[in-house]
């Protein structure tokens, strides 16, 4: 029998805070007062002290700290977001030094609607505070990643610093479902609508190119690829006819103008495991990517129980696969240590 998962080493490497600085500046800035309510409504996104204490259920668990949501561009224009992405970074700089044994690392904020300060925000971010990866949004308010503006921001982190993209879905309600009516009804746009959102984005960088365009480019997916591992026969016969059911623009010349077979970029995402505790989804998303491709992530603490919950539920849907302990050590730890070290600023994890 294997070693009990008490003492298997986790790195939770996709879960969400929200410094007091940058919760200050959504609470005043951001157009959404819905999204306003939730974020300032749950205690262990910002209450740090009370997060360390919930995570001490977990001793072998270290949490890799991202931003939560909104963004940078969605609290102003190209000239306020670059503040926003400083207050947000300095904080999370601040909560890795005050519990590092919790929080080892953080994954930056960028205001990506000012490419160059998002460049600028990058080098400090990682130069400076040793921030180990960026976060971008799989839209930037409104406008797809594949843009060409966009391309600088990936070059930079895969060819000079090195460090993975992380890329959260952002689709809010006036992303509406049918076009008769204004807005997404009962959150469909959130719960539903963002791993479509993800799935979109990355066929987007698959059809662009943009893999081709920046080799060595790694982005890690939220909710395990988004609805691409359990669509993937169907992503792979229909879009094998891509263009056959297009008469405006001609996509005749983009699968053979791609320099591998294209559901090789699709696989060549990385899968986090936050899943909602669904290991039939788990095990779907290992089998489109792989247990080399799939890490350990929580979401926390965005779960019904403010913070615990998708913790325990996503530790239990590893464990109810009945996989080797190689394999599990490979989630919960070693594919993250390898994401986050292969950099070039890499170090101990």
């Amino acid at each position: 029998m294997d070693s009990p998962t008490s003492v298997m080493r986790k790195i939770d490497i996709h879960n969400h805070v929200m410094p007091a600085g940058y919760l200050e500046l959504v609470r005043t800035r951001y157009k959404d007062p819905g999204m306003v309510k939730r974020l300032t409504s749950i205690r262990l996104l910002w209450d740090m002290p009370a997060r360390v204490e919930m995570l001490n259920k977990w001793p072998e668990l270290q949490q890799v700290i991202s931003p939560a949501s909104p963004p940078p561009e969605a609290l102003g224009g190209p000239d306020e977001s670059p503040h926003a992405a400083r207050v947000c970074n300095d904080g999370l700089l601040e909560i890795c030094q005050k519990w590092p044994d919790k929080f080892p690392h953080f994954v930056a904020a960028l205001p990506m609607n000012n490419v160059p300060a998002a460049l600028e925000e990058m080098d400090r971010a990682i130069d400076e505070l040793g921030a180990r990866g960026v976060m971008v949004m799989t839209n930037v308010n409104g406008r797809p990643l594949d843009d060409p503006e966009y391309l600088p921001v990936f070059e930079r982190a895969t060819h000079h610093h090195g460090v993975p993209v992380w890329m959260h879905p952002m689709r809010p309600a006036g992303f509406t479902d049918y076009a008769s009516e204004p807005k997404s009804r009962y959150e469909i746009w959130q719960v539903m609508g963002w791993p479509y959102e993800t799935t979109a984005a990355m066929a987007r960088m698959v059809f662009s190119g943009l893999f081709d365009r920046v080799p060595g480019l790694r982005i890690l997916t939220h909710h395990c690829g988004g609805m691409l591992p359990y669509f993937a026969g169907r992503a792979e016969t229909l879009w094998a006819q891509l263009g056959a059911r297009t008469s405006d623009e001609d996509y005749s010349q983009i699968l053979s103008g791609l320099e591998r077979p294209f559901m090789d970029y699709f696989r060549s995402f990385y899968g986090d495991t936050v899943l909602g505790g669904s290991a039939s989804a788990l095990r779907c998303g290992l089998d489109f990517f792989g247990d080399d491709r799939v890490v350990f992530a929580s979401d926390c603490p965005f779960d019904p129980e403010g913070g615990e919950m998708y913790i325990r539920e996503g530790i239990r849907s590893i464990e109810s696969l009945g996989l080797d302990k190689a394999t599990r050590e490979k989630l919960y730890l070693t594919n993250a240590q390898q994401l986050l070290t292969s950099s070039v600023k890499s170090g101990d994890l």
